[in-house]
Protein backbone atom coordinates (compact mmCIF):
# COMPACT_ATOMS: atom_id res chain seq x y z
CA UNK A 1 0.00 0.00 0.00
CA UNK A 2 0.99 3.94 -0.72
CA UNK A 3 1.96 5.91 2.24
CA UNK A 4 -0.70 8.06 0.68
CA UNK A 5 -3.63 7.71 -1.23
CA UNK A 6 -6.16 10.39 -1.82
CA UNK A 7 -8.94 9.90 -4.55
CA UNK A 8 -12.00 12.93 -5.68
CA UNK A 9 -11.60 14.35 -2.14
CA UNK A 10 -13.18 17.64 -1.04
CA UNK A 11 -10.54 19.87 1.66
CA UNK A 12 -12.62 21.79 3.92
CA UNK A 13 -11.88 24.72 6.12
CA UNK A 14 -14.79 24.87 8.35
CA UNK A 15 -18.06 25.39 5.76
CA UNK A 16 -15.78 26.27 3.39
CA UNK A 17 -14.23 23.94 0.65
CA UNK A 18 -11.12 24.78 -0.45
CA UNK A 19 -9.81 22.14 -2.79
CA UNK A 20 -11.80 19.80 -4.77
CA UNK A 21 -11.41 16.93 -6.67
CA UNK A 22 -8.09 16.13 -5.17
CA UNK A 23 -6.57 12.98 -6.56
CA UNK A 24 -3.15 12.03 -6.35
CA UNK A 25 -0.89 9.36 -5.04
CA UNK A 26 2.58 9.17 -3.06
CA UNK A 27 4.67 6.07 -3.53
CA UNK A 28 7.04 4.47 -1.13
CA UNK A 29 10.40 6.31 -1.29
CA UNK A 30 8.80 9.64 -3.34
CA UNK A 31 9.50 13.12 -2.74
CA UNK A 32 6.92 15.57 -3.77
CA UNK A 33 6.82 19.16 -4.21
CA UNK A 34 3.72 20.74 -2.93
CA UNK A 35 3.32 24.34 -4.35
CA UNK A 36 0.78 27.33 -4.66
CA UNK A 37 0.20 30.82 -4.07
CA UNK A 38 -0.46 31.69 -0.49
CA UNK A 39 -4.16 30.93 0.05
CA UNK A 40 -4.46 28.05 -2.33
CA UNK A 41 -4.76 25.70 0.08
CA UNK A 42 -1.08 23.78 0.35
CA UNK A 43 -1.95 23.74 4.59
CA UNK A 44 -5.23 22.83 4.77
CA UNK A 45 -4.56 19.67 2.73
CA UNK A 46 -1.46 19.33 4.94
CA UNK A 47 -3.43 19.53 8.15
CA UNK A 48 -6.17 17.57 7.05
CA UNK A 49 -3.92 14.69 6.42
CA UNK A 50 -2.57 14.95 9.67
CA UNK A 51 -5.87 15.38 11.28
CA UNK A 52 -5.97 18.77 12.77
CA UNK A 53 -8.99 19.47 9.91
CA UNK A 54 -11.66 16.73 9.60
CA UNK A 55 -11.85 14.81 6.37
CA UNK A 56 -14.94 14.98 5.36
CA UNK A 57 -15.55 13.87 1.72
CA UNK A 58 -13.74 11.52 -0.44
CA UNK A 59 -10.84 8.89 -0.16
CA UNK A 60 -7.67 9.25 1.49
CA UNK A 61 -5.66 6.84 3.14
CA UNK A 62 -2.84 8.10 4.90
CA UNK A 63 -0.26 5.52 6.21
CA UNK A 64 -2.41 2.81 5.91
CA UNK A 65 -5.28 5.08 7.90
CA UNK A 66 -8.89 5.42 6.69
CA UNK A 67 -9.52 9.69 7.15
CA UNK A 68 -13.13 9.05 6.28
CA UNK A 69 -13.85 6.58 9.53
CA UNK A 70 -10.92 8.21 11.49
CA UNK A 71 -11.93 9.26 14.82
CA UNK A 72 -10.65 11.97 17.26
CA UNK A 73 -9.58 9.71 19.79
CA UNK A 74 -7.25 8.12 16.81
CA UNK A 75 -5.41 11.09 15.53
CA UNK A 76 -2.80 10.38 18.12
CA UNK A 77 -1.73 7.20 16.70
CA UNK A 78 -1.98 8.83 13.23
CA UNK A 79 0.64 11.31 14.35
CA UNK A 80 2.59 8.86 15.61
CA UNK A 81 2.80 6.89 12.60
CA UNK A 82 3.72 10.29 10.14
CA UNK A 83 6.73 12.62 10.79
CA UNK A 84 5.62 16.46 10.82
CA UNK A 85 8.62 19.09 10.20
CA UNK A 86 6.92 23.12 10.24
CA UNK A 87 8.80 26.02 9.29
CA UNK A 88 9.52 27.33 12.70
CA UNK A 89 11.18 24.40 14.17
CA UNK A 90 8.91 24.08 16.91
CA UNK A 91 11.40 22.89 19.40
CA UNK A 92 11.11 23.04 22.93
CA UNK A 93 13.68 25.94 23.63
CA UNK A 94 13.80 24.89 27.69
CA UNK A 95 15.25 21.45 27.64
CA UNK A 96 18.57 20.30 25.60
CA UNK A 97 18.17 18.34 21.97
CA UNK A 98 18.22 15.31 23.79
CA UNK A 99 15.78 15.92 25.92
CA UNK A 100 13.64 17.42 23.30
CA UNK A 101 13.75 13.80 21.24
CA UNK A 102 13.11 12.18 24.33
CA UNK A 103 10.44 13.97 25.11
CA UNK A 104 8.34 12.91 21.96
CA UNK A 105 9.66 9.65 22.60
CA UNK A 106 8.04 9.34 25.95
CA UNK A 107 4.53 10.52 24.59
CA UNK A 108 5.14 7.89 21.59
CA UNK A 109 5.26 5.02 24.37
CA UNK A 110 9.19 4.30 23.98
CA UNK A 111 10.43 3.05 27.68
CA UNK A 112 14.23 2.69 28.52
CA UNK A 113 16.78 5.24 28.64
CA UNK A 114 19.49 3.20 26.92
CA UNK A 115 17.37 2.07 23.92
CA UNK A 116 16.13 6.00 23.69
CA UNK A 117 19.46 7.41 24.28
CA UNK A 118 20.73 4.69 21.73
CA UNK A 119 18.16 5.67 19.03
CA UNK A 120 18.57 10.02 19.53
CA UNK A 121 22.59 9.21 19.21
CA UNK A 122 21.36 7.27 15.55
CA UNK A 123 19.70 10.00 14.09
CA UNK A 124 21.92 12.87 15.12
CA UNK A 125 24.63 11.22 13.34
CA UNK A 126 22.09 10.70 10.50
CA UNK A 127 21.32 14.14 10.39
CA UNK A 128 25.13 15.73 11.14
CA UNK A 129 24.94 16.70 14.31
CA UNK A 130 26.73 13.75 16.44
CA UNK A 131 28.19 16.27 18.38
CA UNK A 132 24.96 17.97 19.41
CA UNK A 133 23.00 16.63 21.99
CA UNK A 134 23.80 18.22 25.09
CA UNK A 135 23.30 21.60 23.33
CA UNK A 136 19.95 23.91 23.54
CA UNK A 137 18.32 24.74 21.03
CA UNK A 138 19.15 28.46 20.92
CA UNK A 139 22.88 27.68 21.15
CA UNK A 140 22.01 26.64 17.41
CA UNK A 141 21.50 28.32 14.04
CA UNK A 142 18.79 27.64 12.23
CA UNK A 143 19.67 25.11 10.14
CA UNK A 144 20.70 23.37 12.96
CA UNK A 145 17.53 23.21 14.75
CA UNK A 146 15.87 22.08 11.63
CA UNK A 147 18.03 19.45 11.15
CA UNK A 148 16.85 18.48 15.15
CA UNK A 149 13.05 18.72 14.23
CA UNK A 150 14.07 16.49 10.81
CA UNK A 151 15.74 14.08 13.50
CA UNK A 152 12.17 14.72 15.89
CA UNK A 153 10.29 13.60 13.08
CA UNK A 154 12.36 10.63 12.45
CA UNK A 155 11.78 8.94 15.66
CA UNK A 156 9.29 6.36 15.30
CA UNK A 157 10.77 5.59 11.55
CA UNK A 158 7.46 6.81 10.02
CA UNK A 159 5.87 6.09 6.22
CA UNK A 160 5.59 9.81 5.46
CA UNK A 161 6.72 13.07 6.15
CA UNK A 162 4.57 15.94 5.90
CA UNK A 163 7.31 18.98 5.91
CA UNK A 164 5.56 22.41 5.64
CA UNK A 165 7.82 24.60 4.32
CA UNK A 166 11.17 23.65 6.09
CA UNK A 167 13.68 25.71 4.33
CA UNK A 168 11.54 28.95 4.42
CA UNK A 169 13.71 30.27 7.52
CA UNK A 170 17.24 29.64 6.11
CA UNK A 171 19.82 30.71 4.30
CA UNK A 172 19.88 29.36 0.37
CA UNK A 173 23.25 27.39 1.35
CA UNK A 174 21.55 25.38 4.60
CA UNK A 175 18.52 24.81 2.82
CA UNK A 176 20.68 22.77 0.24
CA UNK A 177 21.90 20.82 3.08
CA UNK A 178 18.89 20.04 4.84
CA UNK A 179 17.64 19.03 1.41
CA UNK A 180 20.13 16.66 1.01
CA UNK A 181 18.69 15.02 4.52
CA UNK A 182 15.23 14.89 3.09
CA UNK A 183 16.76 12.77 -0.29
CA UNK A 184 18.76 10.60 1.44
CA UNK A 185 15.96 10.01 4.30
CA UNK A 186 14.02 8.63 0.91
CA UNK A 187 16.67 5.93 1.08
CA UNK A 188 14.90 4.50 4.13
CA UNK A 189 11.76 3.72 2.06
CA UNK A 190 10.36 7.16 3.71
CA UNK A 191 8.16 9.31 1.30
CA UNK A 192 7.92 13.09 2.12
CA UNK A 193 5.14 15.40 0.76
CA UNK A 194 6.79 19.13 0.64
CA UNK A 195 5.45 22.33 0.78
CA UNK A 196 7.50 25.57 -0.65
CA UNK A 197 7.98 28.71 -1.87
CA UNK A 198 11.41 28.33 -2.83
CA UNK A 199 11.88 27.90 -6.46
CA UNK A 200 15.64 27.36 -5.59
CA UNK A 201 15.31 24.27 -4.52
CA UNK A 202 13.15 22.61 -6.83
CA UNK A 203 15.64 23.81 -9.43
CA UNK A 204 18.22 21.98 -7.73
CA UNK A 205 16.38 18.88 -6.37
CA UNK A 206 14.11 18.41 -8.85
CA UNK A 207 11.28 16.16 -8.28
CA UNK A 208 7.89 15.56 -8.97
CA UNK A 209 5.22 18.94 -8.07
CA UNK A 210 1.61 18.81 -7.65
CA UNK A 211 -0.07 22.53 -7.44
CA UNK A 212 -2.49 23.99 -6.28
CA UNK A 213 -4.18 26.37 -8.17
CA UNK A 214 -7.81 27.92 -8.37
CA UNK A 215 -9.18 25.20 -6.17
CA UNK A 216 -7.75 22.08 -7.70
CA UNK A 217 -4.52 19.80 -7.89
CA UNK A 218 -2.08 19.81 -10.58
CA UNK A 219 -0.27 17.01 -11.25
CA UNK A 220 3.34 17.96 -12.69
CA UNK A 221 6.57 16.06 -13.52
CA UNK A 222 10.45 17.21 -13.80
CA UNK A 223 11.17 17.39 -17.35
CA UNK A 224 14.32 18.48 -18.84
CA UNK A 225 13.06 22.05 -19.65
CA UNK A 226 11.40 22.01 -15.72
CA UNK A 227 10.81 25.54 -14.86
CA UNK A 228 10.06 25.29 -11.68
CA UNK A 229 9.03 29.11 -11.86
CA UNK A 230 6.27 28.13 -13.43
CA UNK A 231 4.20 26.93 -10.51
CA UNK A 232 4.26 30.03 -9.07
Amino acid sequence: MNPLEIQQAKIYQGKNVILEEVDFTIKTGELVYLVGKTGSGKSSLLKTLYGELPFKEGRASVVGMDLSTLKKRQIPRLRRSLGIVFQDFQLLMDRSVYKNLFFVMRATGWKGRKKMQQKADELLEMVGMPTKGPKMPFQLSGGEQQRVAIARALINDPELILADEPTGNLDPQTSEEVMKIFFEILDKNTSVLFATHDYHIMENFPSRTIRCENRKILDLRPKGDFNPMATF
